[in-house]
């Protein structure tokens, strides 16, 4: 993680507010400026952690500050330990120890032993520019408190970062989700991660969600979420990515396309290869039709690339969804408010009954793709050779980056097709 110090700016300064507001040190407003207030909260809290008090955010301050980046800590259990104590200790309580830790006997701990210990907060933050280097820190944060949460890695990006799946449920009915193939739409990826810690709450606690029992659904089906298919873009757009050879390379080839701003235009991968037109459903079609709209080189969107999955993000993406074979998927874009169903003359058994009911609990409108957006997309390339229903999500409306300010509506908006997507088959429901 980068070194940060007064005068720093952007999200991994938002992310270190963050952590110093839930670790009880005031940095002030929450908006990317390290500024005063937030250098008298860092060396407060260096003070506090024995550490050197000079306001420099460098390795040993972030891996201290890392219990309030992901959520958790480790603690040795020692002679005349208890839970009741240890989750008073850190603002935790005895229900979430025992789920971080399978199998530990609360009248036997043993001396020595390691355990995670879930802080008083939730791990996703809502409030807040995202960047890969916090997905990763949700990803390990919830994989710890949620130990049958199931993560792994597709793939990388162009630049090395973790393209990250979780999956969870037990059932047989298999769904995917996947987000932010286009980078200046990454308001869908704490959107994915959102639902994905409410469900493991409700499904630990035996509770509801989108008023379904979250135990009902975990038995019936498996969920496989894909949050980010395209971190370097969305490091780009948040302005994580604002230096170097990448961030050159990516500012030269906007050049290309003067009227598209820098970088909040951003979709592309950061070659500039759109992420969503490299899929094998149409590719020629959308080549036709991009290159006559003026997208014929690698830039901000809208180039389709040399050829179908070219790009690394999108190839492992179709990879992973060969290998998991779902029933359903949903892909995440904004935005409009409208859920498109069709690709082409395929019509999936049950895609469109589906379709109306995510539709009713959405208040989205089912639409068919309009032809200028009609090819090489993902969703068209899973109806192609699949079969099933695939369902582009455009949630939220104005204009991209859409302001984290709207996350609440957004989530009200999706809770409905998040949670029904999950059961609703051509059959239909499974609970």
């Amino acid at each position: 993680m980068k070194i940060l110090r007064f005068g720093s700016r952007g999200p991994l300064v938002e992310l270190l507010q963050l952590a110093l507001t839930r670790a009880g040190y005031n940095p002030g407003p929450i908006d990317g400026v390290f500024g005063g207030r937030t250098l008298a909260a860092v060396q407060n809290f260096q003070r506090d952690m024995g550490l050197v008090p000079d306001g420099i955010v460098g390795p040993l301050t972030h891996r201290t500050l890392m219990p309030w980046y992901t959520g958790y800590v480790t603690h040795t259990i020692r002679r005349g330990d208890t839970l009741y104590h240890l989750a008073l200790q850190y603002g935790s309580t005895v229900r979430a120890i025992e789920t971080a830790n399978p199998g530990i006997d609360p009248l036997s701990l043993s001396v020595g032993r390691i355990v995670v210990i879930p802080l008083g907060f939730d791990v996703v933050p809502t409030n807040i520019n995202y960047s890969s280097t916090l997905i990763g820190y949700i990803v390990r944060g919830l994989s710890a408190r949620y130990p049958f949460l199931n993560v792994g890695e597709m793939g990388r990006s162009v630049m090395g970062r973790p393209l990250y799946y979780i999956s969870t449920g037990s059932g047989s009915n298999r769904v995917f989700y996947n987000a932010s193939h286009h980078a200046n739409e990454w308001i869908t990826t704490p959107l994915l991660l959102k639902f994905l810690e409410d469900f493991a709450k409700a499904y630990v606690s035996g509770g509801n969600i989108y008023n379904i029992p979250a135990q009902d659904i975990f038995n019936a089906s498996t969920i496989y979420i894909a949050p980010a298919v395209n971190p370097d873009g969305i490091d780009l757009v948040t302005g994580e990515l604002d230096s170097g050879t990448y961030f050159e390379s990516a500012r030269a080839l906007s050049r290309n396309y003067p009227d598209i701003p820098f970088p909040s235009g951003w979709k592309a991968n950061i070659r500039g290869v759109d992420t969503n037109l490299q899929y094998p459903a149409g590719w020629e079609q959308a080549r036709q039709i991009k290159f006559a709209e003026g997208f014929t080189r690698p830039g901000p969107r809208d180039y389709v690339g040399s050829g179908p999955l070219v790009a690394p993000e999108s190839l492992a993406i179709y990879d992973f969804t060969l290998e998991i074979d779902p029933a359903l998927i949903l892909a995440y874009h904004t935005q409009g408010g409208v859920i498109y169903w069709k690709f082409l003359d395929y019509n999936p058994a049950g895609s469109e009954e589906i379709g109306r009911r995510l539709s009713e609990a959405s208040g989205y409108a089912l639409e068919e793709t309009p032809y200028g957006s009609g090819f090489a997309g993902y969703k068209d390339w899973f109806i192609q050779d699949f079969n099933r229903p695939g369902y582009t999500i455009e949630a939220g409306r104005g204009v991209n980056p859409l302001p984290i300010s709207q996350f609440d509506s957004i989530y009200n908006e999706n809770i409905g097709i998040l949670t029904l997507a999950a059961i609703l088959t051509p059959g239909g429901p499974l609970v």
